[in-house]
């Protein structure tokens, strides 16, 4: 059953990139291009700040906030990546976040380290709240809108350009820009150094295993995220749209090359069938950070980089990615030590480099734009996305336990 949870958990986070790209996305999600971000604004700083959010309310804030909340994992990580994180002062503080090693004095969640408590962040009398879109928050927006706190709801980020619109907004509504000017520059930098390292010809085709058979298809975060590494994903090849489950046999018949996981799993959750590909029997597993695949913030580009590592080791050191800092701090690599890493030709021992405090990890048993009058996407009424981080809400969580119900009723498991 736990399992099960975690797949409901991984699935619902992806459904946060199925939805119609934010404004100003120049590179569509699902787009199979290696590409850097599409040319974006440069954050400015004037105040007071107005725009409308994606929720269609127009948000002011008059003047530089000192004191902001973080709603969701996603918003935090951008507001430490840009520097900010000072002016945080309540955040989700769990398995999460646990990368971004807060003081568990600013957590504002329930138990999961996901759900917002309205009462706790009144209480933290915040300038400012950033909500990322998830349809969860919804009833806890309003609740906060009703108490007088200012809210920004942003638009969905399901591509790497939606991702980068997002920290504009973050820096312009903080006051800081220079922050979020610098950290869109390493990603449209090291993702530019990708996209000339990696080939652009023989792609080996990758099977991303969500467990349960779940997999991404067209119109995908993950797609973007894998293509951009230099890989074909099997998902897309046999047609599949989103995120849905894919049959044993589909997988055997398009016998992938690499099988990449999140690592929490701590080993690749494939089924006995998936087990039979040449990518499993060479031991050719790629363990990606859940948090930096799922969750729509700078750290993406290290999710990138992991699995650079792993199928294109040449590529990654002509980027010069072993050469970054951030990559560096982040990015787990310790397959460097293990002699690791089929690609490009090299054997691969097939270890994983899970955390064991990560999200849905079968190995622990704990939960761990310009001022003026501007517009975001409004994507908040989506009905098929959870938008944002993409947490595991009520209506999700019970439309996923049927469908693995159904799924394992006809297989008779």
């Amino acid at each position: 059953m736990r399992k099960s949870l975690v797949v409901i958990v991984a699935v619902s986070m992806a459904l946060a990139f199925t939805a119609a790209p934010a404004a100003g996305a120049g590179l569509a999600a699902g787009s199979g291009s290696n590409a850097a971000l599409s040319a974006q604004e440069s954050p400015t700083c004037e105040f007071p700040f107005e725009a409308t959010d994606a929720t269609g309310e127009t948000v002011t804030v008059e003047e530089e906030p000192d004191a902001v909340v973080a709603l969701q994992p996603s918003d935090a990580q951008t507001m430490f990546e840009i520097g900010a994180a000072d002016k945080v002062v309540g955040m989700p503080v769990g398995q999460y976040t646990a990368y971004l090693e807060a003081d568990e004095d600013l957590d504002i969640t329930e138990d999961d380290g996901l759900t917002p408590i309205a009462e706790e962040v009144i209480a933290e009398e915040p300038d400012v709240v950033l909500a990322a879109n998830t349809l969860e928050d919804d009833a806890v927006v309003d609740q906060l809108r009703d108490a007088g706190l200012t809210v920004f709801v942003f638009p969905t980020g399901e591509s790497l350009d939606g991702v980068a619109e997002n920290i504009r907004w973050t820096g312009e509504i903080t006051g800081e820009c220079e922050g979020a000017e610098e950290t869109l520059d390493w990603m449209d930098e090291t993702l530019a150094d990708i996209d000339d390292a990696v080939p652009s010809e023989d792609r080996p085709l990758a099977y991303y295993e969500m467990g349960d058979g779940f997999t991404a298809g067209e119109g995908t975060f993950s797609h973007e995220l894998l293509t951009t590494a230099g890989l074909e994903n099997l998902g897309a090849e046999i047609g599949i749209e989103g995120w849905q489950m894919v049959d044993d046999e589909q997988v055997i018949e398009e016998d992938p090359d690499w099988i990449v996981y999140g690592e929490s799993w701590g080993e690749p959750p494939v089924s006995e069938g998936v087990m039979e590909t040449s990518a499993y029997q060479n031991e050719r597993f790629v363990a990606v950070n859940d948090q930096y695949m799922n969750q729509p913030g700078p750290l993406v580009v290290v999710a990138i980089a992991e699995m650079v590592h792993e199928v294109h080791p040449d590529a990654y050191e002509e980027a010069g990615l072993a050469d970054d800092d951030r990559i560096a701090e982040y990015g787990d690599f310790s397959s460097d030590d293990e002699g690791e890493g089929e690609g490009d030709g090299d054997e691969a021992d097939g270890s994983d480099n899970a955390y064991a405090d990560e999200s849905g990890s079968e190995t622990s048993d704990e939960d761990e734009e310009d001022t003026g009058d501007t517009e975001a996407d409004d994507t908040a009424e989506s009905g098929d996305s959870i938008p944002g981080f993409g947490v595991p809400v009520a209506v999700a969580v019970l439309a996923m336990l049927a469908v693995v119900g159904a799924a394992r009723s006809a297989r008779g498991t």
